[in-house]
């Protein structure tokens, strides 16, 4: 629940916007109307002050024109849209550090539908075009405080030809199990092994919630789930003391979960940073235990010259074996959609 609830007048005027406003003033959160469409009063008196006023404070705004010409996403998918920006979770090796302007405030859109209706013009007739909703927020963490989510899944219930791709480190799923999704929607949750997700992913539910969570979606209908096609995102993975122990006791919660024949995929992502990132996540938090050495890393450049640091070619290759080995044994229904 935010401290803060922002609204711009722009956003004021659209019936969406009006609509998260009803939903905020429902859970009685207090609402500050802004006089012109710009944030302000977000900055304290240092980077980490300003964080935290950030991760307390909603605004509700209008995305801008930029938004509407989509950006390829892969391996996840073809495209990558977004119904908000920024995440209430507190995740100390965030992805989004370095990759959003400004204070990581969370900006939820008041024009989703026109953003929706955008989408359109990105399919491809008679194939499955695939988008992705999670790249800059977690949905499911502000979906209480918006709907947008749900209004997402039903509008993908009416394309044919697209498909929707979310993923979540929560689990307030229940309003979602009854929605027409068609099976154009993968619900798929992000998990890691007890030490990382226990130490590192602050203000999330547990491991154990989100598989619960996972469960819901996919059980069919019948047996009062969602009957979804699900997912699992195991991320970042890390190469921690006694990690093969740890990530097998993960792939057990998970087997206990999902013990039912299902629509699964896995994806796998090893854990990397940029100098960029690594600058900015120790400003919000100093006192980190997350591995940041780049002495025990190899660097990965891509086209446009910025630099990644990565784990050394072994021990990925270490990493990725054991991980493709442990879900074909278990899962062997599933698929792996990538391993980065």
């Amino acid at each position: 629940m935010p401290e803060r609830v922002l609204f711009t007048p722009s956003a004021l005027e659209l019936p969406w916007g009006q609509q998260i406003l009803s939903r905020v003033q429902a859970l009685d959160l207090p609402v500050e109307e802004l006089p012109r469409d710009r944030l302000t009063g977000l900055r304290g008196e240092d980077d980490r002050e300003t964080y935290a006023i950030a991760k307390r404070t909603l605004a509700v705004v209008v995305a801008p024109p930029s938004h509407f010409k989509l950006s390829p996403i892969p391996p996840s998918a073809d495209w990558q849209f977004h119904l908000a920006e920024g995440c209430p979770a507190h995740c100390q090796y965030c992805y989004l550090a370095g990759s959003l302007q400004g204070p990581p405030v969370i900006r939820a859109y008041a024009n989703l539908p026109q953003i929706l209706e955008n989408l359109a013009a990105y399919e491809r007739p008679g194939q499955a075009t695939s988008y992705e909703v999670s790249c800059y927020t977690d949905p499911l963490g502000i979906e209480h405080l918006t709907g947008s989510l749900a209004e997402c899944i039903r509008y993908f219930g009416t394309r044919p030809d697209a498909r929707l791709r979310w993923v979540s480190k929560f689990d307030g799923v229940n309003h979602l199990l009854d929605l027409p999704h068609n099976g154009h929607t993968r619900c798929r949750v992000s998990v890691n092994a007890a030490p990382i997700s226990q130490r590192l992913e602050g203000g999330t539910a547990s491991v154990a919630k989100r598989l619960q969570a996972l469960r819901q979606l996919a059980l069919p209908r019948s047996q009062g789930g969602g009957g979804y096609p699900i997912g699992l995102v195991i991320a970042p993975i890390m190469p921690i003391d006694d990690w093969q122990t740890h990530y097998s006791e993960l792939f057990d919660a998970i087997e206990s979960a999902i013990d039912f024949d299902c629509n699964l995929t896995f994806e796998l992502i090893s854990h990397r940073f940029t100098p960029g990132s690594k600058d900015v996540l120790l400003s919000w938090y100093p006192n980190t235990s997350l591995d940041l050495d780049e002495s025990t890393r190899s660097v990965k450049r891509n086209k446009f010259g910025g630099t990644k640091y990565v784990y050394e070619a072994e021990m990925m290759k270490t990493l990725r074996r054991f991980f493709e080995q442990e879900i074909a044994r278990r899962f062997p229904q599933a698929e792996v959609l990538y391993w980065t």
